[in-house]
């Protein structure tokens, strides 16, 4: 920070009420006092000047000649001149102004007083100047944290992004060893289709957006293997409101709400319908999905749920929302995001 920064951010921080009402309680006496036990007409203006010379100069010379706090690396050089500055200005105000203006002594111009008033300098200067720099510290240290912290989201973001559910990969993997032996067609649609679904995998770890017709397609192969290991696992049904196939949203978010339907659901011994539901309603767009089996709420450890909670909050600046509920022996995730889409620039 230049020197002039500092003189700005130093006066701006006196006028903070916290320090200002301090500043006005010490002050007030002194001109009182001035006022009160001199006999010139002109001691108040004098005494409002030297409050008003001293408070301004006093943190601003503290925090110009040690911007990394009071120390003595420099032999006592910085703090001699801190002495002057605050010695010059005492005298300037308390000496030179009353005989430039023929003002006469006055009770904050005698020579024990202007000892005081430099001792007040000196003190006061180190007191607000030592105050505002551990204050412009904290707040740049709360800054620092917050990136940091959003940071760290945004890298643990991105490396669970590309989740997936290793249990479904392992069991589709043998159920395909299986039909390599028995049933070759099965076997050549499975890996197609897994080869498929690991490809936008991938794409979407680089990608920030991409279209929800494209996060549909995963979840529509995620089901399809499920449903190619066991036929009547489950039905699926899922409707898709026209005209939101090229809405933005973060890539693989919906993803892991589609594993947990059927980990959860039919792969459970929950066996029944899956209702994936896509409509428009005003300025936001609902996704609802509902599973067999009543949930038991989240399970310790898991990371499906939390994950695309923390995703949507980080992209969409807290606009999106995610809601689990169990009724009748179903369970229905509800999901609502902005129709504006993901907040440009923030890793998903």
């Amino acid at each position: 920070m230049n020197e002039g920064s500092i003189v700005r951010a130093t006066l701006k921080a006196l006028f903070v009420p916290r320090r200002l009402i301090p500043i006005v309680l010490v002050c007030l006496p002194l001109v009182a006092a001035q006022a009160r036990f001199s006999h010139q007409a002109m001691a108040g203006p004098l005494g409002v000047l030297m409050c008003v010379l001293c408070v301004a100069v006093a943190p601003v010379s503290y925090r110009v000649l040690f911007p990394e706090g009071l120390d003595f690396s420099h032999g006592g050089i910085r703090l001699l001149l801190y002495a002057t500055v605050g010695v010059g200005v005492v005298l300037s105000v308390g000496v030179v102004v009353p005989q430039v203006f023929d003002i006469g002594r006055t009770f904050l111009t005698d020579r024990y007083s202007l000892a005081v008033c430099a001792a007040l300098f000196l003190v006061g200067g180190w007191g607000l100047g030592r105050d505002i720099d551990f204050e412009e510290s904290l707040a740049h240290e709360r800054a620092r944290a917050a990136r940091l912290q959003v940071e760290a989201e945004q890298a643990q973001l991105l490396a669970l992004r590309s989740h997936l559910d290793p249990h479904f990969l392992f069991n589709t993997l043998n159920a395909i060893a299986e039909w390599c032996q028995t049933d070759g067609a099965v076997a050549e649609a499975a890996v197609l289709r897994l080869s498929a679904m690991l490809r936008s995998v991938l794409a979407g770890v680089r990608a920030a957006t991409w279209p929800l017709e494209r996060e549909l397609e995963l979840v529509r192969t995620l089901f399809e293997l499920h449903l190619l290991r066991d036929p009547d696992l489950f039905q699926l049904s899922m409707e898709v409101e026209p005209g939101l196939e090229s809405l933005p949203i973060p890539p693989l978010a919906l993803l892991p709400l589609a594993e947990n339907a059927v980990k959860h659901g039919p792969a459970a011994g929950h066996r029944g319908r899956i209702d994936l539901v896509l409509r428009v309603r005003g300025d936001d767009v609902v996704l609802t999905l509902e599973n067999p089996g009543a949930s038991k709420g989240p399970r310790e450890g898991s990371s499906g749920l939390p994950t695309v909670e923390r995703r949507l909050a980080l992209a969409y600046a807290g606009r999106a929302s995610l809601a689990l509920t169990s009724q009748d022996e179903r369970t229905r995730v509800t999901v609502t995001l902005p129709r504006s889409g993901p907040v440009p620039g923030v890793v998903t």
